[in-house]
């Protein structure tokens, strides 16, 4: 190894290869599954998106919803297989820099920022409408009061997070029996009322732009199973569990709304869904007068998942990229309790300026609302790129991997899903940029193009000052999650040119 390269590895294991400034190795398939289910927050993303989804696409909702639904669940097996090859916290971004290059791999990096900050203040902002719903359903609070209840559910994300990978599991979990018990509840409940509620169904002609933008659209709800990738360093088997858990959350998520979204579109008129900020409760009003908080209270619990589990794979992340030196070396460090604290508290400040300019500013708040409106596109776009890699590394890529000695190593039918997923859901970015402006409002093809202008620039400033990419050492844990790999071993730094470690 060249002397400059041997000695920002010894730079980058310094920061973050010893034992104590690692992640813990916690997480069992147990715990990665209901991380998996909660971060995808089927009751929330049911009560924050239907609305415009039926403003939108009417009964078409639900086709638009299936087009999108199957390159995610491609998505989920290709997820699966590179976590397989390269376990780490940085997942996405680092499985780009393996296998395509160093650049495109900063650049992913960008979009992988914004396609999770971006999603944190829209989770942020509903919980605190649906706690002030709750509380005082009669009054009409104001945008101070508003905005106090949005940093505390802020705040409240971050106990877990700090407190460890365990209590965050635990407290998950909690969260996780109370929305699916009600999920449970208004399926149970929309069934044995639908002679009763029963609307007429009406598709009518297909709307194809408001489909081709729901269909974006639906990646906010599509998403989150992944978060198992993210935990790939916190995990106890990192080469067995993560993936496992997401391809179980992305099947779960499609079944969720597979039987939520007809059950609220055939009992309630689309008149009064189309447009509505909580069309779940209006559902929920149908099924149950008068009694409101039985849908908002497990719709919170919901948000409140989604909220510290967004926050999780950004941390993460943010904590790969730091060790690397594409964000602030300070991102990759590490609490006592073995969580990347300042990644962490730094990523919900931000959201809390975010949520704070948006709710008392209302000129600061329309600008926010229309970048914020653009997470669904950052979301398929970091996909889209997941999908490349995938296609990049079934064509060429895997045929270099160690220990395969040159033998046939394709995966033939994932290879072309990858391919296939890829052209489609890149399709999918180029429709919207044309439709989202009539659909969504004008500016939104502005705020994108800026962004990802952005985003090259920061690939190329990034790029003279990261380091070499630093891998996991993928190895299981034993005994109580702890694992102490030889010594070496704990970081690795890998040439962008091929899959072989290097070694100080």
């Amino acid at each position: 190894m060249e002397p400059e390269s041997a000695g920002a590895f010894r730079e980058a294991r310094r920061r973050g290869g010893t034992h104590q400034s690692r992640l813990a190795q916690l997480f069992r398939l147990s715990d990665l599954v209901p991380l998996s289910v909660s971060s995808v927050g089927p009751l929330f993303s049911v009560a924050a998106t239907g609305g415009v989804m039926a403003a939108y696409a009417g009964w078409w909702t639900l086709p638009a919803i299936l087009i999108l639904a199957v390159p995610f669940i491609i998505s989920s097996f290709v997820f699966r297989l590179l976590n397989q090859h390269f376990p780490h916290s940085g997942a996405s971004y680092h499985w780009s820099a393996r296998i395509i290059g160093r650049g495109p791999s900063r650049f992913q990096a960008w979009i992988l920022i914004l396609a999770y900050f971006m999603s944190i203040p829209p989770i942020a902002v509903p919980a605190s409408s649906y706690t002030l719903a709750i509380l005082v359903p009669h009054a009409h609070p104001g945008a101070l009061v508003k905005t106090a209840v949005a940093v505390f559910w802020l705040c409240f994300a971050a106990v877990p997070l700090l407190m460890g990978g365990r209590p965050t599991v635990l407290i998950t979990k909690v969260f996780l029996a109370v929305e699916a018990f009600s999920v449970a509840a208004f399926v149970a409940l929309g069934l044995v009322s639908l002679h009763r509620l029963s609307v007429p169904v009406h598709f009518g002609p297909p709307p194809v732009a408001g489909m081709l933008v729901v269909a974006v659209i639906a990646a906010t709800i599509l998403d989150g199973w992944e978060i198992d990738s993210y935990a790939a360093e916190e995990s106890a088997r990192p080469r067995s569990d993560p993936g496992i858990a997401g391809i179980i959350g992305a099947f779960l998520a499609l079944v969720f709304y597979a039987v939520l979204y007809p059950l609220m579109f055939a009992e309630t008129p689309l008149y009064a869904l189309a447009g509505a900020s909580d069309p779940l409760a209006i559902w929920g009003d149908r099924l149950l007068p008068g009694a409101p908080w039985v849908v908002l209270v497990p719709v919170l619990a919901s948000t409140a998942g989604g909220l510290w589990l967004t926050t999780f794979i950004l941390s993460r992340a943010l904590y790969a990229m730091g060790r690397e030196r594409i964000v602030p070396s300070a991102f990759s460090r590490v609490s006592r309790r073995r969580v990347p604290h300042v990644a962490i508290v730094i990523s919900l400040g931000a959201a809390m300026a975010v949520c704070a300019a948006q709710l008392l500013f209302p000129s600061l708040g329309s600008f926010f609302d229309l970048v914020l409106s653009t997470a669904g596109f950052f979301l398929l776009a970091e996909f889209f790129l997941d999908s490349v890699t995938a296609s990049v590394f079934l064509t060429v890529g895997h045929r270099r991997m160690p220990g395969t000695h040159g033998l046939p190593h394709w995966h033939r039918v994932l290879r072309v899903a990858a391919i296939i997923s890829s052209v489609f859901m890149g399709s999918l970015l180029v429709i919207f940029l044309i439709y989202a402006p009539r659909i969504v409002g004008f500016g939104v093809d502005e705020v994108a193009g800026v962004l990802l202008a952005l985003g090259v620039g920061f690939a190329w400033w990034t790029g003279r000052r990261a380091l070499d990419a630093v891998g996991f050492h993928g190895q299981d844990a034993s005994g109580e999650g702890e694992t102490l790999p030889a010594e070496g071993a704990s970081l690795l730094q890998y040439r962008s040119e091929d899959a072989r470690p290097v070694r100080s």
